[in-house]
């Protein structure tokens, strides 16, 4: 895995340890958000991505948002791609390079797993495909 962490920090201009938990963010968001069964196998071809996930599903998700997550979590938005969004820019990246490595994760998993189990993945999350 570390090869692929190394080669999607490259594409967003970030060091390899950022790339490795935001890398880590987005597939274990995947994990929680999509069936069970397409994202399993697409998180198991990928060498080296269960280990990500044990490590970072869920990291940041204490931050509570503030004021604006709360009103988030009152109309029915706290989860979904935006908390993963917030989680991500509290790591300190900004919105070009989320959509670099969302974009590039995506690809290694089309790589490994192959589109069809990506698509069923990508498409079974609400709003994801507009940031890949």
């Amino acid at each position: 895995m570390n090869e692929i962490v190394d080669q999607i920090a490259a594409k967003a201009g970030i060091a390899p340890d950022v790339a490795e938990k935001a890398v880590g963010m987005i597939l274990g968001f995947l994990q929680r958000e999509a069936p069970d069964g397409p994202v399993a196998k697409m998180i198991q071809s990928i060498p080296g991505a269960s280990d990500l996930v044990a490590q970072y599903n869920g990291a940041e998700s204490s931050s509570g948002g503030g004021i604006l997550g709360s009103l988030m979590s009152a109309v029915g938005a706290g989860g979904g791609v935006m908390a993963l969004g917030q989680q991500l820019m509290s790591s300190g990246l900004g919105m070009g390079e989320i959509t670099t490595i969302a974009k590039e994760t995506i690809a290694v998993a089309r790589q490994h797993a192959g589109d069809q189990v990506v698509d069923e993945v990508v498409g079974s999350i609400p709003g994801l495909s507009q940031f890949i």
